[in-house]
């Protein structure tokens, strides 16, 4: 590791790891594969067929397609975290630097992890809660999906929670109906509580593999993952489902810049870095996500 100055890069062998992990902290990075993001951004193209493939005999005309082609932005927005740690950090050897950059690597991984669900699942800024973030703008799955034809794949759980199960169900059909494949659902807690709180008429557990804490990974033929960042700040999510795999990209820019801040109060603690002899760790990230089309999801919430 090369000696680490007031305004240098992330350690590479760091970044890389950090990233491998965010994926334990991310259920959309778990259930979709990520791609590099330059700091500009990047356009997905998409292609809509809506045409069948035709047959065609020899010296055949050959029928003209109807397929349209849109282009998807996917703009990276830029994400902060810091954190003060002991000014011995400016005095050690590399090695333990990089003892303190791992350690702050780890709290990193959990808060991009958390941040990029937040962002991309409600559009908002993860450090003010439930306030929608201006940056994101409607590029997030809660507004896809609402305004997909008219609401079509928001299913509301109107009734009482011994129904849950069939609200998932229906949710599974729109994305079927409209030829994409269901692999991957995100669930919210109290979601995965009422699923183990549904009975048989027998008295037994419906779906055992909920109690207790529990869940299983696999629901149906789709991946799943239960994560608080579905429901967070009171959100009313409880369930999505979708072609996570293909209709869902993600990706962050390589190059994570990281700074060294020695004086005054950067993170409004209220007390002065030098005087309490701390230093503040600082590192951005850019990270970009783009849904490439509102049919290949659906989402289960609360009235």
């Amino acid at each position: 590791m090369a000696a680490i100055t007031k305004s240098t890069l992330f350690p590479d062998e760091l970044a890389k790891e950090m990233f491998s992990k965010v994926t334990g902290h991310s259920s959309l990075a778990k259930l979709s594969a990520s791609e590099p993001v330059p700091f500009c951004g990047k356009d997905t193209f998409v292609f809509d067929f809506s045409n069948e493939v035709s047959v065609v005999g020899e010296s055949g005309q050959k029928p003209a397609g109807d397929a349209t082609i849109t282009s998807v932005p996917m703009k990276p927005v830029k994400i902060i975290y810091q954190s003060r740690i002991t000014d011995e950090f400016l005095k050690a050897s590399k090695e333990k630097q990089l003892e303190y950059l791992t350690s702050f690597a780890d709290g990193f991984k959990k808060k991009v992890g958390a941040g990029l669900d937040k962002m991309a699942l409600h559009g908002v800024n993860p450090a003010t809660g439930s306030a929608a973030s201006t940056i994101i703008g409607n590029n997030h799955l809660d507004y896809v999906i609402a305004n997909y034809s008219s609401g079509a794949n928001l299913i509301t759980l109107e009734h009482d929670s011994t129904e849950i199960d069939e609200n998932i169900e229906e949710a599974l059909a729109k994305v079927e109906d409209a030829e994409y494949e269901v692999n991957g659902i995100i669930m919210a807690p109290a979601a995965r509580t009422k699923m183990a709180n549904l009975k048989q008429n027998s008295g037994e557990r419906k779906y055992p593999d909920f109690a207790f804490g529990a869940f299983p990974t696999v629901l149906g033929n789709g991946a799943l993952d239960v994560n608080p960042t579905v429901s967070a700040n009171s959100n009313k999510a409880r369930v999505y489902v979708g072609d996570f795999q293909n209709a869902f990209k993600w990706g962050y820019a390589d190059e994570i810049p990281l700074e060294i801040i020695e004086y005054g109060d950067p993170d409004g603690a209220g007390t002065d870095l030098k005087n309490v002899n701390q230093i503040l760790l600082r590192s951005e990230v850019y990270i970009g996500w783009a849904f490439l089309n509102a049919a290949a999801f659906a989402e289960v919430k609360n009235s």
